[in-house]
């Protein structure tokens, strides 16, 4: 009989929760952009990476075929498809690129990087001799 008073209650607050909750991320068939009145900008470094990189895959993390000639970048804390623009502080160049992987390795996050682009994106804005940059990062 315990079970069965505590079993409603529990339940209705399950359903409030469900109710009023709204999920971070995007289901497949959705595409989530993160918008805000003021704009969203990070200081820190971009790296590139290729198909020759080691350990790069063939697919990036959201299942598309990782083309390192695309204007895409990897990222954490960002949905899929989002798109940012990234200004080399150095020249003021800047690309915008879409999110479509994540990264960079949790261990260059903590030193500083927050977005790794493709050999491409990367070019656009520095010599592909720099590997790393610092940048201003907007979330558009």
């Amino acid at each position: 009989m315990r079970k069965r008073k505590l079993a409603l209650p529990i339940f209705v607050m399950l359903l409030t929760l469900l109710a009023t909750h709204t999920a971070p991320y995007a289901s497949a068939s959705q595409i989530v952009y993160l918008h805000s009145p003021e704009p969203i900008i990070q200081i820190g470094q971009a790296s590139w990476y290729s198909q020759q990189s080691p350990g790069i895959n063939k697919y990036t993390a959201n299942n598309e075929i990782f083309d390192d000639s695309d204007f895409t970048a990897a990222m954490w804390d960002v949905p899929f498809n989002q798109k940012v623009r990234v200004t080399n502080l150095a020249n003021g160049k800047s690309v915008i690129v879409r999110v479509n992987d994540r990264g960079p390795h949790q261990r260059f996050v903590e030193e500083g990087r927050i977005i790794d682009l493709t050999k491409q994106a990367f070019a656009t804005i520095a010599s592909l001799d720099r590997g790393l940059i610092n940048i201003e990062l907007e979330i558009l």
